[in-house]
């Protein structure tokens, strides 16, 4: 632009800017932010607290990617820590109805006994580099929504590739503020894990559900893994010692994870589209799976092995949904982001030259989300397979896809979905097929006169159609999935095993949805969010955090208690309250207690801290997190939050809203009192060598 433009428009910002600011205060001590963006000068000036490079590159090499989820380097030799329902996977892929490490627990007590984890991948992040430049210098004047988008898809993915062929490390590139910034993250990948250490669910997971986002919590939520490199423990010298300093209230704390996802940023219209379409059909698809597993493993002990860690999963899911629907039903939240939204857009129109560049994207978002709402069902059941739910249905997808991927020279991602085709523990066809058969009994209520689920079912029931599809598939077997993938393209199509022809067959559907879902809702989110959020990024820069997207996050805040319905609520709890809970519950399920907790509580101290709160910005994918001091030393690991944290996923809040942590003591009290794994207690505290 030219200098007198450039002085009118920095004017129009800066009159924004101070509106803007009035509005909107910086609230406390909200934010994940990317280790890039950390605010350093606010750390010192509010906490007296200095971040140097040297602490924070520590810390990020310190911290580990699981699947969705988060865990930490706890020893010079490997050894990871995360939560027990993080690991939870693993450990069930682990168990067989002789030896349930769900029920029992594990513990290694020679590196020999360790258990490899087929298919765990774990990743450290080890650079970002900012690529916003490159990204957005291939979108060009004049184009249209979806030409923004394919411009940027394909920077994305050449900037991916490059980095990749020249790095040997994983690349990803990651959009921040709705587009406005790019970062490129390269990761190191391990895929040689072994089990370590588990407790037993009783103990992991004490109140089950009916305590799942609740404080105050009684949970030693812990599993311990080790990372092997050429067959030998891996040595790394970035890992986090333990601390032997006792927490105190209001101490300064930090977590380091992977936040999935949040919607602080998102325009008034897109929360409506949340709460009125998307997490209505989440909720009731959960709710239905939730039935069914029940009724699955109400029928025998080895049902209910096989049905729990799915239970898990869908519960977990289930509470946190309808969790951050809570929020978006609460008016005074709603009237609140309404609010702020119409007094930007009113500062916008007010400015003829921030009106002809701004002025239309919140329009254009809210007629994309009317878009997206009617052919919303379509989408779930048929591109995000709602309506297959079966492990073979996926397979059956990916090997589809990634033979296309591989056809059109996308090694990256097709080696990414080569990692699902390996062994896996049996699955019964029974479970499958009952799964399988409420998805197609969905499908059937939910779009009853479309063409294609008359296409798909024909004159059969669900039932039959699930059963043939399931006792007909030959990927139940390793060999099958091997040679289909290095067959390709052509050995799939010609295959005659049922469940690769039902993915062929919706394939077509799939792609007609989701090329519609790609232009007339993405495509407009994408080249109209950037706008929105450039009225903000422009205004006050990275002073105000970006969304998660379940990449390497620094959160902050201090060891702190609440009061909830004028009861304070303590910010720890002890071993004493544990035992206290179970007895109150009578030891019933889901407050039963590990015999062995039974046995050996004259041993234990029972005025150890087992769980903490603190005002930590936290959400789903942060489980696992290490909690660090300002030494960074390890405290313990985040497992969840209390029910009022859920709403926080659309705005901050720190009153009552807590993040909850095991206490790394409790771990240490239980491995030499409980566990008699006092070489495993040993190498966390560094007071002997590794094993």
């Amino acid at each position: 632009m030219n200098k007198l433009r450039s002085n009118r428009y920095q004017l129009s910002l800066g009159l924004l800017a101070l509106f803007i600011w009035l509005i909107l205060p910086l609230a406390a001590d909200e934010g994940m932010w990317p280790y890039n963006l950390i605010p350093k000068d606010y750390l010192a000036k509010k906490y007296n607290f200095k971040v140097t490079d040297d602490w924070l590159n520590h810390l990020r090499l310190a911290s580990v990617a699981f699947g969705g989820a988060s865990g930490s380097f706890v020893s010079p030799d490997g050894l990871v820590l995360t939560n027990h329902h993080v690991g939870r996977g693993a450990i069930q892929n682990l168990s067989t109805p002789e030896r349930d490490l769900i029920k029992n627990g594990f513990y290694a007590r020679t590196r020999d006994q360790e258990l490899k984890c087929r298919g765990m991948v774990l990743s450290v992040l080890q650079e970002i580099e900012d690529v916003t430049d490159r990204v957005l210098s291939a979108e060009k004047p004049g184009m249209s929504p979806q030409e923004v988008m394919a411009a940027r898809d394909k920077a994305i993915a050449e900037i991916q590739k490059e980095a990749t062929e020249k790095s040997g490390l994983r690349c990803q590139v990651v959009s921040l503020y709705s587009g406005s910034m790019y970062n490129l993250y390269k990761y190191k990948t391990y895929n040689d894990v072994r089990l370590v250490f588990a407790v037993e669910n009783d103990i992991a997971f004490f109140g089950g559900d009916p305590d799942n986002f609740t404080y105050p919590r009684y949970d030693l939520d812990i599993s311990i893994f080790r990372i092997y490199e050429n067959g030998q423990p891996l040595k790394t010298k970035d890992y986090l010692k333990w601390s032997t300093t006792p927490l105190k209230e209001g101490d300064l704390v930090f977590c380091s994870g992977n936040p999935g996802s949040t919607g602080r940023l998102l325009t008034y219209d897109q929360l409506l589209f949340l709460r009125d379409v998307s997490y209505p059909f989440s909720i009731d698809n959960l709710k239905r799976r939730q039935a069914i597993l029940h009724e699955y493993a109400n029928r025998g002990p080895e049902q209910e092995r096989i049905a729990r860690n799915t239970i898990f999963g869908i519960e977990n899911s289930l509470k946190a949904t309808t969790g951050y629907q809570s929020g978006l039903l609460d008016k005074d939240l709603m009237a609140k982001k309404l609010a702020e939204e119409q007094q930007i857009r009113q500062a916008v129109a007010a400015n003829p030259e921030l009106a002809k560049e701004y002025g239309q994207a919140w329009e254009e978002i809210a007629q994309a989300q009317k878009e997206f709402a009617s052919f919303f069902k379509q989408y779930q059941f048929f591109e995000r397979g709602n309506a297959f739910n079966t492990v073979y249905f996926s397979m059956a997808r990916s090997l589809i896809r990634m033979a296309a991927q591989r056809d059109s020279q996308n090694r990256q991602m097709a080696a990414g979905g080569g990692r699902m085709m390996g062994e896996m523990g049996p699955i019964p066809d029974d479970f499958e097929i009952l799964k399988l058969t409420d998805s197609l009994k969905q499908l059937k209520e939910q779009l009853p006169d479309a063409q294609e689920t008359r296409w798909l079912l024909g004159c059969q029931s669900p039932e039959e159609v699930a059963k043939a599809l399931i006792t007909g598939t030959k990927l139940k077997d390793a060999e099958f999935r091997k040679k289909l993938m290095e067959g390709g393209t052509e050995a799939i199509y010609q295959s005659d095993d049922p469940m690769i022809k039902l993915a062929l067959m919706v394939d077509p559907i799939a792609r007609g949805v989701r090329e519609r879902y790609e232009n007339r809702v993405r495509a407009v989110e994408v080249k109209n969010g950037t706008l929105v959020a450039r009225a903000l990024f422009r205004l006050k820069g990275t002073s105000i955090p970006p969304d998660a997207t379940g990449t390497l996050r620094l959160s902050f805040g201090v060891a702190k208690g609440y009061v909830e319905n004028g009861k304070k609520i303590p910010f720890h709890t002890t071993l004493a309250g544990l035992y206290e809970k179970a007895q109150k519950f009578n030891y019933k399920e889901p407050y039963s207690l590990p015999e062995i907790w039974l046995k050996k509580k004259p041993a234990l101290n029972l005025k150890t801290p087992l769980n903490f709160v603190a005002t930590i910005d936290s959400i789903g994918g942060n489980s696992g997190s290490p909690v660090v001091n300002r030494k960074g030393e390890f405290l313990g690991a985040l497992f969840d939050g209390n029910i009022q944290s859920l709403p926080t996923r659309f705005v901050y809040e720190e009153k009552v809203s807590r993040s909850v942590m095991v206490d790394g003591q409790a771990l240490i009290e239980a491995l030499l009192k409980i566990y008699d794994a006092k070489p495993l207690a040993d190498e966390l505290l560094g007071r002997l060598p590794a094993r």
